[in-house]
């Protein structure tokens, strides 16, 4: 499981010696009340370290080193306290690899208006100190986060801690390995894409294996140790009659937790974070993987189906960034619509492969027949969601550059029982149409497959988009295909120019 307070953000405060050590002092003992403070809010994932306060060009440029090779480092937080010549920081921030966040804030929230004099106006320089980093940020072209308002206040702490889980997510997936169980689906586009780029932007490696490694691992599972698997299941889920312990068709749910062991037993001893699968290579297994990766999904590993690496890394990443937060996260496709007006919905779904993180209620496990792939029925979870505000994520290769494309929606009930549906499904009213939405979608290039999430927001995308550099594209409430079609055409020539900048 993916536990994030093992993760350090580290808490830098820039000045200067101008001021003399009682003042250094002060800005010490603020800066380390703020770190605290941060370390200790319920809207902060990880803890929050304070660094000593840095005044030289070497200690700051020590302090990012440092940095790099920390392992529970995920990110620094700077805050300038009084002026902090920017110059001071440009042999750190060239060397500094993890992203950062700039908090311009200030220690005190009000001015003392009565009692303010120079040994205030010398201490509490943030104002205008914030705003010489900044310009050196800018001048150097370095993606970071910049937040404003008081550090008690609660949206501070919240935008705060959007970004560290973004900057977690990225963190995660620096040397992450993606399993590739067979290929890609024959003749798809936007599954294909990029590896090497994606290795080199984004830090995570994809790389195939034939069903033999993965059937060999199944194989080897022992048959108590499946026992004890399916004594889970039937803890854990509503069985099916024909799944149960005299069920005609117990021997398949046998074989599905076999898959399980085995799959997790490969990922697990390679160190894999997320996986793909397709029902056009299924050679030595009995049945398409369902429970298994609706399970695997569950315990945080990112998936994606027929050959998808690019979900799957993705779904990893929204899983650790929801983590602790209400609401879970999947593997998703937009499936068929419900044109009729007044409200046009998407019906979302997939084969088997909707992770059970974001179920309503307990969910059923079932069998039914599965018309692709030549195989044997496979056992699956079948649930709905429930209702609220979610989104859609869908990372694309355009080319010379990664887009990552969010539409907000909101989940909600089917207007009647999906009574025959024998998957997972959720429904949902894209914002702000569906026919606004669907089309923003396609002209974006927006794959069929997402990650579909009721825990973050667009902010936690967003945040992770722009650590990575990657093109961001919103579609939302305020969405306007004019608007949007400008916008894709000016991104095409930014990120053309870009390359000779």
């Amino acid at each position: 499981m993916i536990d994030l307070k093992k993760q350090q953000v580290w808490f830098v405060t820039g000045s200067q010696h101008l001021y003399g050590p009682t003042t250094l002092e002060k800005v010490a003992e603020h800066s380390k009340a703020i770190a605290n403070a941060l370390s200790d809010s319920d809207q902060i994932p990880t803890r929050v370290i304070f660094k000593p306060v840095v005044t030289t060009p070497s200690a700051i440029h020590e302090l990012c080193l440092e940095a790099n090779n920390s392992k529970s480092c995920v990110g620094l937080v700077t805050w300038m306290h009084t002026f902090s010549p920017a110059k001071m920081w440009i042999a750190g921030l060239k060397a500094l690899r993890k992203p950062f966040a700039h908090l311009h804030t200030q220690y005190n929230r009000d001015l003392p208006w009565s009692e303010i004099d120079m040994d205030f106006m010398n201490l509490n320089q943030a104002a205008h100190g914030d705003r010489e980093f900044g310009f050196l940020g800018s001048r150097m072209r370095l993606n970071r986060k910049v937040i404003v308002g008081f550090w008690q206040d609660q949206d501070v702490q919240a935008e705060l801690g959007t970004w560290i889980r973004a900057a977690c997510a990225w963190d995660d997936g620096q040397g992450a390995k993606i399993a590739r169980f067979g290929d890609n689906m024959r003749e798809v586009a936007v599954t294909e894409g990029d590896k090497v780029e994606a290795q080199i932007r984004l830090g995570y490696s994809v790389n195939g294996y034939g069903m033999g490694d993965l059937v060999e691992s199944v194989n080897a599972v022992s048959d108590s140790e499946v026992d004890r698997l399916v004594s889970v299941y039937d803890e854990q889920y509503k069985v099916a009659d024909a799944l149960g312990p005299k069920g005609a068709q117990r021997p398949a749910l046998l074989e599905a937790a076999r898959i399980e062991l085995g799959m997790r037993a490969f990922l697990e001893n390679g160190g894999f974070k997320g996986f793909t699968t397709t029902f056009e290579d299924l050679r030595g297994l009995g049945q398409l993987p369902g429970v298994a990766v609706q399970r695997l999904m569950a315990d945080g590993y990112g998936f994606g189906a027929e050959g998808d690496w690019k979900t799957a890394a993705l779904v990893r990443a929204m899983k650790v960034m929801g983590v602790g937060l209400k609401g879970g996260a999947s593997f998703m496709e937009d499936y068929t619509y419900h044109l009729a007006p007044p409200v046009m919905k998407v019906l979302g779904a997939h084969m088997l492969e909707v992770c059970a993180s974001i179920a309503e209620s307990k969910p059923s496990l079932e069998i039914h027949p599965l018309s692709i792939g030549g195989k044997e029925d496979p056992v699956r979870l079948v649930f709905n969601v429930q209702e609220g505000p979610a989104l859609n994520a869908s990372l694309v290769d355009m080319g010379k550059r990664f887009r990552m494309i969010v539409n907000e929606v909101d989940v909600v009930r089917p207007e009647r029982a999906l009574s025959k549906l024998p998957v997972a499904s959720v429904v949902w009213a894209p914002k702000p149409d569906l026919k606004t939405a669907a089309a923003a979608w396609i002209l974006a290039g927006g794959a069929h497959h997402t990650c579909f999430s009721q825990a973050l927001s667009a902010a936690h995308i967003e945040d992770y988009a722009e650590i990575a550099g990657l093109e961001f594209v919103l579609v939302d409430q305020n969405t306007r295909l004019a608007d949007l079609k400008k916008e894709l055409r000016w991104n095409d020539l930014y990120y053309h120019l870009s390359h000779g900048l």
